[in-house]
């Protein structure tokens, strides 16, 4: 199916795109001062109406063409677990070195006046 990026379509990528773009301008009012301040509810809610008018009112046909029996093999089964273990042990060796600084932070002591 052309147009499928990732398994899937353009539309998932206009609504990140609507919604980065809003959440970049809420930013960028976030720092105005006095009336173009509150504008962000404004951008808020026509992000919403934009992002419902799009997924309530969909271009392509309510059901699908019918599509061949496809068999899947997955090939990187052995590389993906190797990938996943060794993932597994750096988040587990990283969260023992974190947990060890914080236990082995030094305490000072108040001064006595």
């Amino acid at each position: 199916m052309p147009g499928r990026v990732f398994g899937v379509g353009r539309g998932v990528f206009i609504l990140a795109v609507l919604w980065v773009l809003a959440l970049l301008l809420c930013l960028l009012l976030s720092r105005a001062s006095g009336l173009a301040r509150f504008s962000i509810i404004l951008v808020f809610l026509a992000a919403v109406i934009i992002m419902l008018v799009l997924l309530l009112f969909p271009r392509a046909g309510e059901f699908p063409e019918p599509a061949t029996e496809v068999k899947i093999v997955d090939t990187f089964y052995i590389g993906r677990y190797v990938l996943l273990s060794l993932l597994a042990t750096i988040f587990l060796g990283c969260l023992f070195l974190v947990l060890v600084h914080h236990v082995m932070q030094p305490v000072y002591a108040k001064p006595m006046h």
